[in-house]
């Protein structure tokens, strides 16, 4: 806000105090804001960082089995027992609010949380097979948890940066400007008022010259 577009008078020294005294609230909100927001987005990646290790490596394995049972079945019998889904599930989408900021939740139907059912026989299959098909029916809920803490993240890290972005101008540029602004107006006023004294003393020392 440059000084040459605001006019120095009373009326805009008194609007110019008003609107510094809301944006300091607003700043302080804000950075009240974006703090609690950055501890929820540390809180939210450590989880996403521990459960991300844990499905890692729980995948892994998984892959490992399937691995191992790819190399003692035939790929026909294989192909045909992988072929059809062990499972179906439901997921339902609904959200939350963080700080303004709404973010997913995701539900997995009930029945589809719970144990796998074998598309196929046991008589042609291996061992293996099954402990791979088993280890990722027990990963499924923790990679839709994983998907929604990474989404959350994601969400909070924009907003973070963009109140990050509204504090950074209230502080070095919007309120700097105001009070600047005030100071000018509360000195040009002063200089006015120093001059109509002056000014109404020297008028006052004419009458009496002339009255004397």
């Amino acid at each position: 806000m440059a000084f040459t577009h605001v006019s120095p008078t009373r009326m805009q020294l008194t609007r110019l105090k008003r609107r510094l005294v809301t944006a300091k609230r607003g700043h302080k909100l804000l950075k009240d804001k974006r703090d609690e927001m950055v501890r929820r987005f540390i809180s939210l990646i450590r989880e996403n960082q521990s459960l991300r290790v844990g499905i890692e490596g729980e995948l892994t394995r998984a892959l490992r089995e399937f691995a191992l049972a790819r190399a003692v079945m035939e790929p026909e019998v294989l192909e045909e027992a992988v072929v059809y889904p062990a499972r179906s599930i439901s997921l339902t989408l609904d959200s939350r609010n963080i700080m303004s900021v709404n973010v997913p939740v995701l539900h997995m139907d009930e029945k589809a949380a719970g144990e796998a059912v074998l598309p196929y026989g046991l008589a042609t299959t291996s061992a293996q097979l099954d402990g791979a098909i088993a280890s990722m029916t027990e990963l499924l809920p923790k990679m839709v948890r994983l998907a929604e803490i990474e989404k959350t993240c994601n969400l909070l890290a924009d907003e973070i940066e963009k109140t990050r972005r509204r504090v950074n101008a209230l502080e070095y540029v919007m309120i700097p400007d105001m009070e600047q602004n005030i100071r000018r107006i509360t000195m040009k006023l002063e200089e006015n008022e120093r001059g109509a004294l002056v000014r109404l003393m020297k008028v006052k020392e004419m009458i009496a010259a002339r009255d004397g």
